[in-house]
């Protein structure tokens, strides 16, 4: 990885920060919030004498929107959150509310969206042999398969390979081995792309499949428009022969700065290989740019059966835009012979919808907890809870469970630092041990439990990931990688700190205060 070479650009770098601003949650509130201010001063100077009026109307207003929140089927810490914004705020809280619910600029994407998982809830097929053999298993992974197969097609697998990844610099050189072996299709799909080597090297192979006659598609986030890439990107690698697409291009004040963002991370090769994981395509996950310390990351990679699931949740996403929808890709050719031999264990790859009733990756996270018998190791970005999954952590770790946490010791948010600051002191009372990754940034998504399971993906423990983002992840139970998974734990833990009570007494002033005050408003964010 040391090497220099010339990679593939299609731009030049791109200056960010404005238009990532007035793309904001942040800045339409602050706009709504001179609305109202300005609003009230007018009042004021025009009707003085009709003041009492209007703070009856006003407190009659509040009482009727909690009313309205009290009894709605909203997550209880959003409730709280929406409650205290529009008693503070009534007018700019109503209309921010109505903003959020009625989904501007994402209705037709839901319609569409909820129509595409209708019609593939059966696409694949599900091996009788894999069911047979987790029927009553003990441990519970036989339920967690029933819960994902109700809520979309997610078969389990048993005869798939899996290999883990401790870094990004690790899935960058399997990637780029895998690329070359393509002779069907290459789909990715991914929250960030950003030129730099890592991109290059991949899209070099790409340019290459694609004249070939590969099928190669590239999806990325819009939130890439506003950060990382020019507006016309797609079209600059159609004309190197690569279909692509922006999921839900951003536009102002018609669509939300953090609703519905495809978060997901999936590279599928011919139906027979794939990787998931957290490591985006930026430099910055091969600690070529240094941004916050050591970058740490994981990824697994999956050769067999498996891999189909993710051919599917890639063409859900890609046929949003396409007037006749197109799955037959999803009928996986008869594999290879090296992909046919048994592998132990099972795998199970899963999505998270954010436009229907299950929270998916908060379900799978807590049946983990709550299953538990010896360990629970984590790591993840952001610690930014409700009160179930605070819960289920707390009572895990009350009941004996080793229950550990790899944290980021160098934030890339204060705010969200701050957040996860502020859930510390109750969840060390019960008994959670939580640490912080000195070298750097911990951006793993990564759950491994007694030895058994594991999850690896890209579902953090947030508010944007559990409620608001598309997010995929793979489900490991009695993979021989789990001890690799368990081992580059440990490896990362002998790099941190230990937070503690004293630790947390001579917290930052700053982040003592930040922390509470974000965590009125987290749900929003």
């Amino acid at each position: 990885m040391g090497e220099q070479k010339n990679v593939m650009r299609l731009t030049k770098p791109l200056k960010k920060g404005f238009w990532r601003l007035i793309f904001s949650r942040f800045f339409l509130i602050v706009l709504l919030t001179v609305f109202q201010l300005v609003l009230i001063t007018a009042l004021y100077l025009r009707l003085r004498e009709y003041l009492t009026w209007y703070a009856l109307g006003q407190t009659g207003f509040s009482l009727l929107m909690i009313l309205y929140l009290f009894n709605s089927d909203m997550d209880s810490s959003a409730k709280l959150t929406w409650m205290m914004l529009i008693s503070v705020f009534p007018f700019v809280g109503a209309l921010f509310l109505f903003f959020t619910l009625n989904n501007l600029g994402h209705r037709a994407l839901c319609v569409r969206e909820r129509e595409l998982l209708a019609q593939t809830k059966n696409q694949l097929c599900q091996d009788n042999a894999a069911l047979e053999a987790l029927r009553d298993d003990p441990l519970g992974t036989d339920d967690l398969q029933r819960y994902l197969r109700r809520s979309g097609c997610f078969p389990v697998y048993d005869r798939t390979e899996v290999t883990y990844f401790p870094s990004g610099e690790s899935k960058l050189e399997a990637v780029l081995k895998a690329l070359e072996q393509a002779e069907r299709y290459i789909f990715l799909e991914y929250f960030i792309i950003e030129e730099g080597y890592m991109w290059g090297s991949i899209l070099d192979i790409l340019v290459r499949k694609a004249k070939a006659g590969v099928d190669v598609r590239v999806m990325y986030d819009g939130m890439c428009e506003v950060q990382n890439l020019p507006a016309d990107y797609v079209r600059r690698l159609e004309q190197v022969g690569i279909q692509a697409k922006t999921f839900a291009p951003l536009r102002p004040f018609l669509s939300t700065h953090y609703n519905y963002r495809d978060h997901r991370k999936i590279l599928v090769i011919d139906g027979q290989v794939a990787f998931n994981g957290g490591v985006n395509l930026a430099d910055e996950y091969i600690n070529r740019v240094h941004r916050f310390g050591h970058w740490k990351d994981s990824a697994v990679m999956l050769r067999g059966s498996a891999a189909q699931s993710f051919t599917l949740m890639f063409l859900q996403m890609w046929n949003i835009t396409e007037r006749e929808a197109d799955f037959s890709l999803c009928t996986a050719p008869e594999p290879a012979l090296e992909m046919r031999r048994p592998a132990p264990g099972y795998v199970l790859p899963y999505a998270d919808c954010p436009l229907d009733e299950d929270k998916v990756g908060e379900t799978v996270y807590m049946d983990l907890l709550y299953r538990a018998t010896t360990y629970v190791h984590i790591m993840t970005p952001y610690l930014i809870l409700d009160g179930e999954l605070e819960a289920a952590l707390k009572f895990a770790a009350q009941r004996g469970v080793d229950v550990k946490l790899i944290l980021p010791g160098i934030p890339d948010k204060p705010s969200a630092y701050a957040l996860a600051k502020s859930h510390y002191r109750v969840l060390t009372g019960a008994g959670v041990q939580i640490f912080e990754y000195t070298p750097g940034f911990v951006h793993a998504k990564v759950l491994v439990s007694d030895g058994l399971k594991a999850v690896v993906g890209t579902i953090n423990l947030d508010y944007r990931s559990l409620y608001h983002h598309f997010e995929c992840a793979t489900y490991l139970y009695r993979v021989p990688c789990i001890a690799d998974i368990e081992a580059d734990f440990q490896a990362t833990l002998a790099k941190c700190r230990m937070v503690t009570p004293e630790t947390i007494r001579h917290e930052k002033l700053g982040y003592k205060l930040l922390g509470p005050v974000m965590k009125l408003v987290a749900p929003l964010f």
